[in-house]
């Protein structure tokens, strides 16, 4: 069945993606839809299933979208993607998109869904650490070049470790949880909701982790990035899509094993089911949405709080304010 429709959808939306690079309308189905791609930040896991979810329930369906998603590999190539409109919307984390629009692409936010971000300090649970200070003469794996590498010296200077405290090993992202799962280094940079879980799956072992956020950091985590010109020329598609979205994790929060379901029945390449469902679990209470608020409404401190800090510490020139970054109409549509 998935193959099937991995297939149909495929013959359907030949056209879309060639229309992405450079026609102003936005290709349609026979019914009258609009033909509509989203890249994922990464290969699908578990954070990806309300998008399957909202899909095999018909959220988008009923928004007059027919909606493909498409793997991405990585939150800088997502972006750039969006850039060069060879995807209608990206997946993909704040960090990077700061720094993208900083160096002049034109794409915008219209709300990031992760607000309590997942970047964090990951290692087996036999390491003995609980808090920072126990990081110390540890040799810990990160990638030069993304956010979380490059606040981890703010972050252990707010933890009351200086540099010198830690070794830190050089690594690709891709290389990360095997050297972590091999015993090369004693712990790993990266999103925990995502590679704790696999890790436990390879290693069965007990993976344990420090979020940045409950540690004095907190970063904005995965949203929606769509182009400049998408906003522009059909804002009405852009909030459709939000809605369409709002609506898919809101009711995936409340039925984990539907979701999960759901993107094991339409995905490609997914991890399996058990770390599909620890991956959800782990990303849901990282919504931290307001009472009485959808999913992806932003406050404006959490913005100007990682615009801070990636102004300070991961180089953002002219940071200026957060709607330089972001659009909060489209989540906040009443």
């Amino acid at each position: 069945m998935r193959r099937l429709a991995s297939t149909a959808a495929a013959l359907l939306l030949l056209g879309s993606v060639a229309a992405c690079g450079g026609s102003d309308e936005q290709p349609t189905t026979a019914d009258g839809r609009k033909q509509v791609t989203l890249t994922l930040n990464w290969v699908p896991y578990g954070e990806h299933a309300p998008f399957y979810y909202g899909l095999k329930k018909g959220y988008y369906e009923a928004e007059g979208i027919e909606l493909e998603i498409k793997p991405g590999g990585g939150s800088g190539k997502t972006i750039q993607a969006v850039a060069q409109q060879q995807t209608d919307f990206g997946w993909a984390d704040t960090p990077p998109m700061l720094k993208a629009i900083a160096t002049g692409m034109k794409v915008k936010s219209v709300g990031v869904f992760l607000q309590k971000g997942p970047t964090s300090i990951e290692f087996l649970a036999d390491k003995g650490i609980s808090k920072p200070a126990d990081l110390k003469g540890k040799t810990v794996g990160g990638t030069p070049g993304d956010a979380i590498y490059a606040t981890f010296p703010a972050w252990l200077k707010a933890n009351g470790l200086a540099e010198t405290d830690v070794k830190v090993v050089n690594l690709d992202a891709a290389g990360k949880v095997a050297a972590l799962a091999e015993g090369r280094v004693d712990a790993i940079q990266g999103f925990f909701h995502d590679q704790a879980p696999t890790i436990e799956a390879k290693t069965g072992k007990k993976v344990d982790y420090l979020l940045y956020a409950d540690w004095g950091m907190n970063m904005l985590g995965t949203g929606i990035v769509v182009n400049d010109a998408t906003l522009s020329k059909d804002p009405d598609l852009v909030k459709a899509f939000v809605r369409a979205t709002q609506k898919s994790w809101a009711d995936a929060a409340k039925d984990i094993p539907g979701a999960t379901d759901a993107m094991a029945e339409l995905a490609e390449n997914e991890p399996a089911k058990d770390v599909l469902v620890k991956q959800l679990t782990l990303a849901v209470p990282l919504l931290d949405v307001a009472p009485g608020a959808a999913p992806g409404v932003n406050p404006p401190t959490k913005w100007t709080e990682t615009i801070d800090l990636m102004s300070r510490y991961a180089d953002l020139k002219d940071a200026g304010g957060p709607e330089k970054y972001w659009d909060s109409g489209y989540t906040n549509q009443g």
